[in-house]
């Protein structure tokens, strides 16, 4: 089922909301941009698998605002002193990322000459996901301190969810090049005696996803901060990239590693 209007409508109403919560209490913003690498781990090779994990990479990016708690823009004055308002912000988030795919490592290895081995040398395919969500992040050392230019670094963790939309997609140069032909897929992922459900579905996908990452912020100038940020997101579905061939060896849901770099701007 893909993302509808209705649906991205909702999702943006309760966001919007939970923002808008906090902006009657006279926390200030901040708005942001991120990009970066994204590493798609999937049904695409095996897992663990080193050349499978760096040859499907791709590109995500991303806009951001957070709610500071530590100041009000109300007054250009300081909240009240608590521990959650000096060590947490509220983030919420749009974003996108793409990753093409294909067959890595042992099993399309130069050695390997069997009709299976070409299969999987002719497949592609792509995972694309649109993302909204929110992440609570909290920072070891005063916000405070940092935004007065005490220390130059504040680091940070974060855990959250985020709604994904997917539009995985998929092709192969085997055969007649049908990919739901099912012999031109690996033979050990379909077997139409036993399986009821055919391993390559291209429909679009709504899933949820729990979110965490570690990274730092750099105090650039006053009004503006840079940042590094390591996110694991982890997709309550396996149908992300449009494959899921319940084998033992890769029998997980998707799952992406995205490193960012992003550029924070306070705007009160």
């Amino acid at each position: 089922m893909a993302l509808n209007l209705k649906q991205l409508t909702i999702i943006f109403v309760l966001l919007a909301n939970v923002n808008n919560v906090f902006s009657q209490l006279g926390f200030s913003h901040e708005i942001g941009a991120i990009v970066g690498p994204v590493q798609f781990r999937s049904d695409f090779g095996s897992r663990n698998e080193e050349e499978t994990n760096f040859g499907n990479s791709g590109i995500g990016i991303g806009l951001v605002h957070y709610i500071n708690f530590a100041y009000r823009a109300d007054c250009n004055c300081y909240s009240t002193d608590t521990y959650f308002n000096d060590h947490f912000k509220l983030r919420s988030e749009i974003s996108w990322n793409k990753t093409n795919l294909q067959h890595h490592g042992e099993w399309v290895g130069p050695d390997n000459v069997s009709d299976n081995a070409d299969r999987l040398r002719a497949q592609r395919g792509v995972a694309e996901n649109f993302d909204v969500g929110m992440q609570l992040e909290y920072f070891p050392l005063s916000i405070r301190s940092f935004q007065a230019f005490s220390y130059r670094f504040a680091p940070f963790i974060s855990l959250g969810a985020h709604y994904t939309s997917s539009s995985p997609q998929g092709s192969t140069d085997y055969g007649d090049g049908n990919i739901f032909n099912q012999n031109n897929i690996y033979s050990y992922w379909f077997d139409p005696a036993t399986d009821t459900e055919y391993p390559i579905n291209l429909d679009k996908v709504n899933a949820w996803s729990v979110v965490t990452s570690v990274g730092v912020r750099y105090k650039l100038t006053e009004l503006s901060d840079l940042m590094l940020d390591l996110r694991w997101q982890y997709y309550f579905s396996d149908w992300i990239d449009g494959l899921d061939h319940k084998l033992d060896y890769n029998k997980y849901n998707d799952w992406l590693v995205w490193l960012n770099f992003g550029y924070i701007y306070y705007l009160d």
